[in-house]
């Protein structure tokens, strides 16, 4: 059986969410956390599950919520994990082929950064997973060692590879107009912002660490 895309749509600000409807015809299960549920509401799309302890939601809105999503995990807004973690928690138990995240950039930064790092750290734990996270502006997301091609996309010109928690090594980049040949990159390092492809191909390669690769819109 195919592994299932799991799209998860949190409360971040509405102007840095892109048009969600551009993903509904994609076969994937929707979670909402939070006030995230009304986003997908909003755009038309059936949510599959909403998870959070919803203290952002009013009460209008929460009978609204119960009507429209068949699966609601509400939790205590006093809690040790976040309500994105717990839909990530969530996710990762259904054995998806991918998880998305929107509405998980912008306004606060400890929610970005947490959103980010909480990334990272569960492709180390489920490295089959692919995890991305999305909005109007930048695709954010997580690798492992290995091997990887980027196809050139004239919007998203900017390619940025940041060192997760320890060193990245071994890191080779070709097709890109700042090549690198088996180099060291430390966490904290601004040598990889802001990179650019010059071939229709680029290729990236690295053998310990783990890389969040962000292409950005200027």
């Amino acid at each position: 059986m195919k592994k299932p895309i799991i799209h998860i749509v949190a409360g971040g600000p509405g102007h840095l969410i892109p048009d969600l409807s551009l993903f509904a015809d994609h076969p994937a299960l929707w979670a909402g956390v939070d006030l995230g549920v009304r986003t997908i509401i909003l755009a038309g799309i059936a949510p599959h599950i909403a998870v959070g302890d919803f203290d952002s939601v009013s009460e209008e809105e929460w009978q609204q919520i119960e009507k429209k999503v068949p699966a609601i995990h509400k939790f205590r807004p006093e809690k040790d994990e976040t309500d994105m973690e717990l839909a990530l928690m969530w996710a990762a138990s259904q054995e998806p082929d991918k998880i998305v995240i929107f509405g998980g950039t912008g306004g606060r930064l400890d929610h970005f950064l947490a959103n980010a790092f909480m990334m990272a750290g569960y492709k180390q734990k489920y490295p089959a997973i692919t995890f991305e996270l999305i909005d109007k502006n930048n695709v954010l997301s997580v690798v492992l060692p290995g091997s990887y091609s980027l196809e050139r996309d004239p919007l998203k010109k900017y390619v940025s590879f940041i060192p997760v928690f320890n060193k990245v090594t071994g890191l080779t980049l070709t097709g890109f107009k700042y090549p690198l040949n088996d180099h060291t990159v430390p966490p904290g390092s601004s040598l990889c912002i802001s990179n650019e492809l010059i071939e229709k191909t680029g290729h990236f390669s690295f053998e310990k660490g783990i890389l969040m690769v962000i292409r950005s819109i200027d």
